[in-house]
């Protein structure tokens, strides 16, 4: 029995796609989450603290110690005095084919007297952060700009050392065929 050769090419097909849809999936939407096909895990990154541990801290009562054995280290100190602990943490997501993507963010701010107890504890948000816009240019090197036939077709014709160091002759009389 002889196959027709667009069914073998068909099934061949299938067989090439079976891993391209395995690695698909389909999550519903959530409001936090976009509706995408090909979605990646989110990731929770950081120093999460919870609103019940917030509450079991008291200004002027609770020490820098008392603060460390509830929430643990801070994600940052401030720069100048260590008058300021900051927990910071975030849900990230790769999106295939794009860089990480920040979906949220909390900042929790505990703040010390200088007798060493909490002064405050408060909560920034997005609009609390300044936001910095960065710069998409760099600065070109010189040499370093090369069009595409160039990098397709550099090497071809150029000659390189040979495996002793010594260059390839390219032309004129042979090496050591002295003229007799």
């Amino acid at each position: 029995m002889a196959r027709h050769p667009a069914l073998v090419n068909i099934r061949h097909l299938a067989l090439l796609a079976l891993p391209v849809l395995a690695g698909c999936s389909y999550l519903p939407p959530l409001p936090d989450r976009p509706r995408d096909v090909f979605t990646t895990p989110i990731v929770n990154r950081g120093h999460a603290v919870s609103e019940e541990q917030l509450t079991q801290l008291t200004s002027g009562v609770s020490t820098r110690a008392d603060v460390q054995a509830l929430l643990g280290s801070p994600s940052h100190a401030g720069t100048f005095s260590d008058d300021n602990w900051y927990y910071i943490s975030g849900v990230t997501q790769l999106r295939p084919g794009r860089s990480m993507a920040l979906r949220s963010q909390r900042v929790v701010v505990v703040a010390f007297n200088p007798a060493g107890t909490v002064a405050e504890v408060r909560q920034l948000s997005q609009s609390d952060m300044p936001q910095v816009s960065f710069i998409q240019r760099e600065t070109p090197s010189p040499g370093t700009e090369r069009s595409l036939l160039q990098a397709l077709f550099g090497n071809v014709g150029r000659v390189g050392p040979a495996a002793g160091g010594n260059t390839v002759p390219t032309g004129g009389p042979a090496a050591g065929a002295g003229g007799r």
